[in-house]
């Protein structure tokens, strides 16, 4: 009997813990049931779905018994047409830069400021004191 054959839009409808294919190798998993004993955690599995996790599953370096494993859990292959060739990369989201000059100019003329006037208060507090 031959494989069933998926595409990548298929396979990334199976992405949560109830339900969670991955795409390894050009070979479909449902990995659903492993969830629980995946010792990384069920999150690292189910990050990984809706793409070719190849990469993720070979730079982890799982050991022999653990790629056996996939055997249990084959539902089919995937077109490897659907998989983009191109890999994108998502930048992650970096908090908003200030690029505004004349704050950050106030800024530091304040850290001068601040203790120079501190400074000068005590010298007057301890000149006055003396004084009287």
């Amino acid at each position: 009997m031959a494989a069933k054959t998926f595409t990548l839009s298929e396979v990334s409808k199976h992405n949560t813990p109830k339900d969670c294919w991955l795409v390894i190798h050009n070979k479909v998993y449902d990995v659903t049931k492993f969830l629980e004993d995946h010792p990384g955690g069920d999150d690292i599995l189910v990050s990984s779905t809706g793409k070719d996790a190849s990469n993720d599953f070979d730079d982890i370096g799982h050991s022999i018994t653990a790629t056996a494993l996939l055997d249990d859990f084959y539902v089919g292959d995937i077109d490897s047409s659907t998989i983009s060739s191109k890999v994108e990369y998502t930048p992650p989201k970096q908090p908003h830069y200030n690029q505004d000059k004349t704050s950050d100019f106030i800024i530091k003329i304040l850290q001068f400021l601040v203790p120079l006037f501190i400074l000068g208060v005590a010298v007057g507090i301890r000149f006055y004191s003396k004084s009287t």
